[in-house]
């Protein structure tokens, strides 16, 4: 208990670290002062318009794919599954792909707020597909196969309309597809908040069923947990989380699948009572670092590239320990 709240606080002043660091850094270093000075000018501006509605945004969208995807290796006891396992991220850029790809062709203009709201459309058409799918088939491994295969379908539309679209369009969704966390302005922010906050709500009144899923669902059965009940809410929790970010962020790739293994890596334990927490603190941590690593050039990294590169050498370490053994 004492080293479990040991890494916690030490978690919680990294975070807070971090955030300042993420305030101040940038292709263009500014004092934290700033935000206190009545006459900052175009320094105090940079602060609370464009690099305070990034760093808060970069927290919610860390804890929300980590706790998201801590829950999806729970259900289907997978270790390499993750938040858009379920075809979420796919729906989403399906969405994005409809508007960008053909809207344009028709005189849509692409806005910010048309993008979101596509993204979410197309979020939850693959999400309401995988809720169906979830109450006639009682089967994990089933469900997990189906969500797959509705995200490869979305995927396959997709490249049908990249292949027909025009180059600037093409590009505007590229960019896109990249990841972006400076895409939510204050403007923004109080319809991504209460989708945040719902859905970390849900994950926290799931630990105690996630628990009893750690042994099995017939142990989870024997304890009284209502299996069905119980991935229906974790499907809900993981599309308000992973959709809600998807839609407003792009998709962020590894975050989701790389940062439970670190959770209980440092913890040494799989309750969720401690991992979920740790989770959504560690993945809040490593997108802020992703975020200002990003940012210290000219022209900012996409998200997703640092977060890869940070992602990727966990999961192959994942495979090669599980060989090992």
């Amino acid at each position: 208990m004492k080293r479990t709240l040991l890494i916690s606080l030490c978690l919680v002043v990294l975070l807070a670290l971090l955030f300042v660091f993420d305030l101040c850094f940038g292709s263009i270093r500014i004092s934290l002062a700033e935000l206190f000075s009545r006459d900052g000018g175009i320094d105090r501006q940079i602060l609370l318009d464009l690099r305070m509605p990034r760093a808060i945004t970069a927290v919610m969208a860390g804890m929300a794919l980590s706790v998201s995807g801590l829950m999806m290796q729970t259900l289907f006891r997978n270790p390499l599954a993750g938040p858009y396992i379920l075809g979420v991220s796919s729906g989403a850029t399906f969405g994005v792909g409809l508007l960008v790809l053909v809207g344009t062709l028709f005189g849509f203009a692409a806005t910010n707020m048309l993008t979101v709201v596509s993204a979410i459309m197309g979020a939850m058409v693959c999400l309401l597909l995988v809720l169906a799918v979830s109450f006639r088939v009682r089967s994990n491994v089933s469900l997990l196969i189906i969500g797959m295969m509705i995200g490869s379908i979305a995927g396959a539309l997709v490249n049908l309309m990249q292949n027909f679209a025009n180059p600037d369009a093409l590009k505007l969704f590229i960019v896109w597809s990249l990841g972006s966390l400076s895409s939510v302005t204050w403007h923004e922010m109080p319809f991504l908040l209460p989708v945040f906050a719902a859905g970390l709500v849900v994950a926290v009144m799931l630990i105690k069923p996630l628990n009893g899923l750690l042994l099995g669902e017939n142990y989870a059965r024997g304890l009284g947990i209502n299996v069905g009940r119980v991935r229906l809410l974790i499907v809900l929790a993981t599309g308000l989380l992973a959709g809600g970010i998807t839609a407003f962020c792009g998709p962020i790739a590894f975050v989701g699948v790389a940062v439970p293994h670190i959770a209980r890596g440092i913890s040494g334990t799989s309750n969720h009572r401690v991992t979920l927490p740790l989770s959504a603190l560690v993945g809040a941590d490593l997108l802020l670092l992703c975020d200002i690593l990003a940012n210290q050039f000219i022209y900012p990294l996409p998200i997703s590239t640092l977060s890869a590169l940070f992602g990727a050498p966990i999961i192959i370490w994942i495979i090669v320990r599980a060989k090992a053994r």
